[in-house]
């Protein structure tokens, strides 16, 4: 059972059925965090409120030495639609037609994909019905993820003259280039085992069984010592970005930081002892 909730909405608004509220839930599970997109009348779209509870709810849980991982899941059929399309549009209107917004949503929803990227924790999404656009770019952003049978992705911004540029970062950071290239230059749907093959999606499940699969997959985590899995999320993204020679460098450094942890030290000894370590995330 969880040990708490609680809710991110639009301040302005406390009607949570109102299409212009937003919401995103956390549940703790003893060391995992469940956050969930609640808002499936409106698909969960990026809008600037669902985008503000995000980075709120993800800088809490940079702070929280307590949570170990985290899973981030969606109501509804639809898991994440992207922008608000339509919040989008009414911009146009701008003095500048919208230039400025869009620069700084555009700003701002890349800081809450670097902000998954960034947690201390894992995050594992567990994707039910489709993710489009920056939906898509969400379920990449993640460092795993599990996908219902039922769970399609694309970027289908070409198809409205207007190229999933953004969502590409993270779309080519996961999948083989061609393969990112033809969801970005077609648009087409991609199904979660297809989306498995290429990469996108570590595992596909009976609809229905992808949260509790990965809160079974993040308790696994969880048990793992906190203080080696910081040291090892944040080198794996760190090193992908260098030259090979760079790239051990960086990685003997790392290591040689964490052989230093109490953590290592304690797992080294109950390797050899033959035990079960005793983490003190240290």
């Amino acid at each position: 059972m969880p040990l708490t909730t609680s809710a991110f909405t639009d301040p302005a608004l406390a009607n949570r059925t109102s299409a212009s509220a937003p919401i995103v839930r956390r549940e703790d599970h003893d060391r995992v965090a469940l956050v969930v997109l609640d808002r499936p009348k409106s698909r969960n779209a990026l809008s600037d409120a669902m985008l503000a509870a995000l980075a709120e709810t993800f800088s809490g849980l940079a702070e929280e030495r307590r949570i170990r991982a985290v899973v981030l899941a969606a109501e509804g059929p639809v898991f994440c639609a992207g922008h608000d399309l339509k919040e989008m549009t009414a911009h146009r209107t701008d003095p500048d037609r919208g230039r400025a917004y869009f620069a700084d949503l555009l700003g701002r929803c890349a800081a809450v994909m670097q902000a998954v990227v960034n947690l201390p924790q894992p995050v594992i999404a567990a994707v039910n019905g489709t993710a489009t656009a920056a939906g898509c770019q969400l379920v990449a952003s993640c460092d795993l993820a599990i996908a219902a049978a039922n769970a399609r992705f694309c970027t289908p911004g070409v198809d409205i003259g207007l190229f999933c540029s953004t969502p590409m970062v993270a779309l080519s950071r996961n999948v083989a280039p061609k393969h990112a290239m033809a969801m970005l230059l077609t648009g087409d749907m991609v199904d979660a085992a297809e989306a498995a093959r290429i990469g996108l999606v570590n595992r596909v499940v009976e609809p229905g069984r992808e949260r509790p699969e990965a809160l079974v997959l993040a308790e696994r985590i969880a048990a793992k010592s906190a203080v080696a899995i910081r040291h090892g999320k944040r080198a794996f993204y760190r090193q992908r970005e260098l030259p090979l020679a760079d790239a051990y460098h960086y990685a003997a450094t790392v290591m040689t930081e964490n052989m230093m942890a109490r953590d290592a030290e304690e797992g080294i000894d109950a390797f050899i002892g033959k035990r079960r370590p005793t983490w003190e995330d240290q």
